[in-house]
């Protein structure tokens, strides 16, 4: 028997396995990593879409009380626009799985949704200057959320001159806030 040819066939067969087991590791790390990518995307789109439901009922609950008394509790109600959202549950999501940064940025955007709330609740019309306060405020923190999930997907950033604003919070567009038509 030829040691030689033998020691190099096992040598050959070990060094194929080795590749063969290395390259499903691999593969499977990337696939995990896939996966992991989509879960975060997923829950990024789900904390946006269920800030900007609670956000529209709570502009349209800030309409009633400008259209006058007779809309029941604004209490009540604007808790209720946040839970029917399902905001605190894709919150509780974010911050199992998205990065820091997200999760801060997030979290910024939920203050902000929540101090929008607490004004509306106390009564705020959507004219008044209590709902701009906080209104302006949650939308930079929209814009910042918005920044940050793009910025981890390595997507390119937005800049204000693509929408043709001068802010992100709004004030520039708002005919309430601009400076050049209040009082007038």
């Amino acid at each position: 028997m030829d040691w030689g040819t033998l020691v190099a066939t096992l040598s050959g067969a070990a060094i194929a396995i080795a590749g063969t087991v290395l390259a499903d590791h691999l593969g499977g790390r990337r696939t995990a990593e896939q996966v992991r990518a989509q879960q975060r995307r997923e829950v990024y789109i789900a904390f946006i879409t269920a800030a900007g439901i609670a956000h529209s009922r709570l502009r349209q609950l800030a309409q009633i009380a400008q259209d006058g008394p007779g809309g029941g509790d604004p209490d009540v109600a604007s808790r209720a626009a946040l839970v029917e959202a399902g905001i605190y549950e894709v919150r509780e999501r974010l911050f199992l799985d998205a990065s820091h940064t997200v999760v801060g940025a997030g979290q910024a955007m939920f203050q902000g949704l929540r101090e929008l709330r607490r004004v509306v609740a106390g009564g705020a019309a959507l004219s008044s200057a209590a709902f701009h306060d906080a209104y302006h405020p949650y939308l930079d923190a929209v814009w910042h959320y918005r920044a940050a999930v793009r910025a981890e997907l390595d997507t390119s950033a937005l800049s204000l001159a693509v929408f043709g604003w001068n802010t992100w919070d709004g004030t520039d567009r708002c005919p309430l806030c601009r400076p050049d038509t209040v009082g007038t």
